[in-house]
């Protein structure tokens, strides 16, 4: 799995940031895509994880190796499960077989409301902010509108948003699923949220966190 500073090349940043600047020709809305290495650390399920394998190995040299001795079973169990920690820890794929989807879905949403307020999304002048998330190693995709577009446009709207980059990213095309989905922000915030002619750039139009 690339790390969030890597995930787009320079060329591709750009290109994103592009969209976002001629998306916010059409509207008041401010877009600012997001991309973020994880979510959560999840230590759960490396603790989990951990254990269970060590234990196994532990029980099973024990009792190849030291007829059931207790004495054989620690020592094993220790160094096993510092190393199996330290193996979870380094093999997105195995820890991610580690977690509930459902636990997943929760910590991208609070991830999401966190960078939300970090980002100053709250803060536009007619509450147009939306935050477009990709957090890689949960591979989800959150959407997330302030409260003057929420009164205006369904929730369920962001759907599509989500939808198209998640394609894209199944496809290998990242970038232009994001600029896509930039793009259609634009054309979807457009009609209730015209440009004024005073706007100014209030956000970022792309933020990579390190």
């Amino acid at each position: 799995m690339k790390p969030a500073n890597e995930f787009f090349t320079s060329e591709e940043q750009q290109k994103i940031e592009n969209a976002v600047k001629g998306a916010e020709t059409k509207t008041s809305g401010e877009i600012v895509p997001m991309v973020v290495n994880s979510s959560y650390e999840y230590p759960r399920a490396e603790l989990i994880g951990a254990g269970t394998l060590a234990l196994a190995v532990g029980l099973i040299f024990s009792w190849a190796v030291g007829g059931e001795s207790i004495w054989w079973f620690l020592p094993v169990f220790l160094v096993g499960f510092f190393g199996f920690q330290v193996l979870i820890r380094n093999s997105p794929g195995l820890k991610r077989k580690l977690i509930n989807p459902k636990e997943f879905d929760l910590e991208v949403r609070e991830k999401a409301l966190v960078s939300f307020v970090e980002q100053g999304l709250h803060e536009t002048r007619d509450k147009t902010g939306i935050l477009i998330l990709i957090s890689l190693f949960e591979h989800r995709v959150q959407v997330l509108a302030d409260s003057g577009i929420n009164a205006k446009v369904p929730e369920n709207t962001w759907d599509e948003i989500v939808t198209i980059i998640v394609n894209g990213l199944k496809a290998g095309d990242s970038c232009n699923a994001t600029c896509q989905a930039v793009e259609r922000c634009g054309e979807l915030l457009e009609e209730h949220f015209p440009r004024k002619h005073d706007d100014t750039d209030e956000l970022p139009n792309l933020v990579i966190e390190p």
